[in-house]
């Protein structure tokens, strides 16, 4: 059921094509981003393994508490969970990333997240 035009199919396409270019690794992993319309979530991912090395969203208990107990994904949000990331990034012995914006433009809660993890100490 994909009209003219449809959001998420126009979403995926760019992500397909983003994915051409961008391949983590173990030395560099991927900083997956995710914006749904309530929430936002990041993963370090390692393509070569397949593995989830690190993630935080706002469905997080400890983001949630940060946040006052609502966890919804203003840009606010997006920045705790970008200095969240950076942290259990360095705990997983990972500086420098792969940055995969997920076919979101590359503006407000994505910048505030990726601003953020780069103001915790992660390179990309």
């Amino acid at each position: 059921m994909h009209t003219k035009f449809d959001r998420r199919a126009a979403r995926d396409r760019r992500h397909r094509r983003v994915r051409k270019s961008v391949h983590g690794a173990a030395a560099r992993p991927r900083l997956a981003v995710f914006r749904s319309l309530n929430h936002i979530s990041a993963q370090l991912i390692d393509d070569s393994a397949g593995h989830t090395l690190a993630a935080a969203s706002t469905h997080d208990a400890d983001i949630r508490k940060e946040l006052g107990g609502k966890g919804n994904a203003t840009s606010s949000g997006a920045q705790v969970v970008g200095r969240v990331i950076a942290e259990r990034a360095r705990g997983a012995g990972v500086v420098k990333v792969v940055f995969d914006r997920g076919g979101y433009l590359y503006h407000g809660r994505v910048k505030a997240l990726a601003d953020a993890a780069r103001q915790a100490g992660l390179e990309f």
